[in-house]
This record gives structure tokens, C-alpha cells and sequence, in this order.
């Protein structure tokens, strides 16, 4: 497991939450979720601060876990997160364009969670059993 990447990506992705919170314009924009004249809709803006706040919650939980378990399970989170976020807002969004942009997006965050779990990193040896945590224990 890569951490340093895990905390990267949810570092980064608390920072987008919290900055989509406060102004939702900066993803309803990019996915044409704005009227004619580029103005987002109250309601759109009430529906967006969820899903970014949402955002700020995993992207916080990847950054602060402890190592190991809860670490990979947040991770765990954020990829189904961006996955959903790629099938969802990828099959919804007004324009094929838009669609396959998002889909990317959604798809490329997920993919770098899924290289953190998978790189091999540091790996601490425990004192109890002398084996590291992908190996059996010495018998």
C-alpha cells in the first residue's frame, strides 16, 4: 500500500469538497448543470452541497485513517464513491461530452486510490509474528 498517495488523493479530494461547498458553481458548471445564460439554479446549488460535502468526508477519512484496516477501508470507500460517481453523473449529465468527461474523471480519481492499495510501500514487519501484513504467520 502506497499512503502516501491515498493521503495525496484525499487531501485533494477534501479540498475540492470543501471548495464546491461553499461554491457550487465550480462543478455545475464544467457538467452543464446551468441554465442559458451560465447561472446555476438554486436548487442545483442545494443538490451539489451534499454530494461535495460528501466529498470532503471521504477525502478526509483517506487523509486521517490509520494505517492498515481503516485505511484500506476508506479507501475502499472512495473508490466505490468515484465509481458510482462515474456510472451515475456519466449516464446523466446533459451532453455525451460532459458524460464521458465526467466518467474519466470519476474513473482517473478511482484508478489512483486503487494503485495506492495495490503499489507496494513501506512494509512494517510485526514484532509479534516477524512476517509482514500480506504474508501467513511462521508456524
Amino acid at each position: 500500500m502506497k499512503v502516501g498517495l491515498l493521503r495525496a488523493v484525499g487531501v485533494a479530494t477534501a479540498v475540492y469538497g470543501a471548495a464546491v461547498t461553499a461554491v457550487p458553481d465550480l462543478l455545475a458548471r464544467p457538467s452543464g448543470l446551468v441554465d442559458g445564460e451560465g447561472r446555476t439554479e438554486r436548487a442545483t446549488r442545494i443538490s451539489l452541497r451534499p454530494l461535495a460535502w460528501r466529498e470532503v468526508a471521504s477525502g478526509l477519512s483517506l487523509a486521517l485513517a490509520p494505517e492498515g484496516p481503516a485505511l484500506r477501508t476508506a479507501a475502499y470507500m472512495r473508490i466505490a464513491a468515484d465509481l458510482g460517481d462515474a456510472v451515475l453523473v456519466g449516464a446523466t449529465l446533459p451532453g455525451r461530452d460532459r458524460r464521458v468527461k465526467a466518467a474519466a474523471v470519476s474513473v482517473g480519481w478511482g484508478a489512483l486510490s486503487v494503485a495506492g492499495l495495490l503499489a507496494g510501500g513501506r512494509r512494517r514487519v510485526s514484532r509479534r509474528t516477524g512476517v509482514g501484513p500480506l504474508r501467513g504467520r511462521r508456524r
